[in-house]
């Protein structure tokens, strides 16, 4: 249809068809940032460590928020960290390290780097083993590694779990070891029977559980092995 116009244009707009429903619209998931206040209940959970460095044990309690609770984009990340002792000894550096950590987590983004930049550091004065023959380079690389077991257990850091399988073979392989060197003395600086005397360090997990077996190095804790 044809319209003639008989005035001056001076202005336009596009006519919206109002017969068609408006999309209504998307609701973006929440990311961690510092925008985000801090809300009265937290998730938290306390983990106990006893290295030899100290006198005393160390609490480290890690306090989790819940983002888009009740939907399909729910999840749960860290957001503070206190570690708490009777011992004053490592006060000062403890509480700066802890305010830093948490200020890392409030930034957002991926945090699960934290983990290797601490584990990184090392005490000049030496490492110790843990319980399990698990090498610690240094306290900070023991509260590293329990910042990675909480992540692993909230879902940030994917958990390598061993198949049946390889449980079934790391086992054969232990109580083989064993019983081949039943009669030897237990050297383990650790004092721990989790793995057989005389296992060695492995370079890869960090535990004292390297054992030598038709010639290949293998580990029964993460289950590397080298032939040679």
């Amino acid at each position: 249809m044809t319209v003639k116009i008989d005035k001056k244009i001076v202005g336009y707009q596009v006519k919206k068809n109002t017969d068609t429903p408006e999309a209504p619209a998307a609701i973006l998931p929440v990311e961690m940032n510092e925008s985000i206040e801090r809300p009265d209940f937290l998730l938290g959970t306390t983990y106990k460590i006893r290295p030899p460095v100290s006198e005393h044990a160390l609490y480290i309690t890690i306090n989790d928020i819940i983002l888009n609770e009740d939907t399909d984009h729910e999840s749960r990340r860290p957001y503070e960290i206190f570690i708490n002792s009777k011992s004053m000894e490592h006060f000062q550096w403890v509480i700066a390290l802890t305010r830093v950590i948490s200020a890392v987590f409030r930034k957002g983004g991926d945090v699960t780097f934290l983990v290797e930049e601490l584990s990184s550091v090392h005490d000049p004065n030496g490492g110790y083993y843990k319980k399990g023959g698990v090498y610690m380079p240094s306290l900070v690389a023991e509260i590293a590694s329990i910042i990675e077991k909480h992540m692993k257990a909230i879902g940030l850091i994917e958990s390598e779990e061993f198949s049946e399988i390889t449980k079934r073979i790391l086992a054969e392989k232990k109580a083989e070891y064993e019983a081949r060197h039943a009669n030897s003395a237990n050297d383990s600086p650790s004092g721990d029977a989790s793995y057989p005397p005389g296992a060695t360090l492995c370079k890869k997990c960090n535990t004292k559980a390297v054992i030598i077996m038709d010639g290949c190095k293998t580990c029964l804790s993460c289950g590397d092995s080298k032939c040679g």
